[in-house]
């Protein structure tokens, strides 16, 4: 199903793959560029461009429109042991692709005035398996966006792929800075809700049913002063043990199931 819909969207490149001879040698150029666009944030920002893994990955990647530029296929355009080399993971499904890169700024966002949007915001998260996961979580809540301020990773990190289970791909995100996005928020009338233990709210006292942003900061230091001095409101999860603190991508989908219950029992 996959190869069927993959080579009717991408029919030349499809063929050109077919009609080439299997890469035996871990040297080979296309092999050594798989590898640095794994390994080196700064050459995929420089060329626009990402490498997918796995076989359910590439087709939400091209359902969502991202553009293919190369696919390698373990068995057939390259040997098994070239594959092992340019995989980032162990188990892949046997395919690798290349991809454009696409925009992510705040022009890029549309919110629609006619709903309440959701939308989560994390400031400086550096763990992109964490970014991952938040964005695997807000695919699953139906959330309207995910802004990423002062981004300490970048979106097309092969662990923050690999968390987010196709969600980066899906889920309408922005990159930009703390300044540009409290500006956003506040130009469209959306409540800010900073995620904090001090002087605020616990989480389920707050109602999160007109439009939200909960925003999230990294789990050493949270969030920085411009964020807490922004909020409408200061909220927080009770925590009733021993620790101070949760995991970001655990707080963060405990506060998107609260909106998610919350508008739900409004309707």
């Amino acid at each position: 199903m996959f190869l069927l819909f993959f080579c009717l969207k991408n029919k030349y490149l499809c063929s050109r793959n077919m009609e080439e001879s299997i890469i035996t040698s871990v040297q080979n150029a296309r092999v050594k560029h798989v590898v640095a666009l794994q390994q080196k944030s700064s050459l995929r920002r420089e060329e626009r461009l990402f490498v997918v893994e796995g076989q359910r990955e590439i087709e939400h990647c091209v359902a969502c429109g991202y553009e293919i530029v190369e696919v390698f296929r373990k068995g057939e355009n390259v040997t098994p042991q070239v594959y092992e080399k340019m995989a980032y993971r162990e188990s892949t499904e046997g395919i690798i692709a290349i991809a454009k890169y696409k925009e992510h700024n705040l022009s890029n966002l549309s919110i629609q005035s006619n709903r309440s949007p959701l939308i989560i915001v994390v400031e400086r998260v550096e763990k992109p398996g964490n970014l991952g996961a938040i964005l695997r979580t807000a695919e699953a809540a139906g959330v309207d966006a995910v802004i990423v301020c002062d981004p300490l990773t970048d979106l097309y990190n092969p662990n923050l792929i690999r968390a987010s289970i196709g969600g980066v791909f899906s889920v309408p995100t922005v990159v930009c800075t703390s300044e540009e996005c409290i500006g956003f928020l506040k130009a469209n009338k959306i409540n800010i809700l900073t995620a904090q233990l001090q002087d605020s709210y616990e989480y389920y006292d707050y109602d999160m049913t007109a439009a939200t942003a909960i925003v999230m900061g990294t789990e050493s230091t949270g969030l920085t002063q411009k964020w807490r001095e922004a909020a409408d409101a200061h909220i927080r999860i009770p925590m009733l043990g021993r620790l101070d603190s949760l995991n970001v991508s655990v707080s963060a989908a405990i506060l998107m199931y609260e909106a998610v219950r919350q508008r739900k029992v409004k309707q």
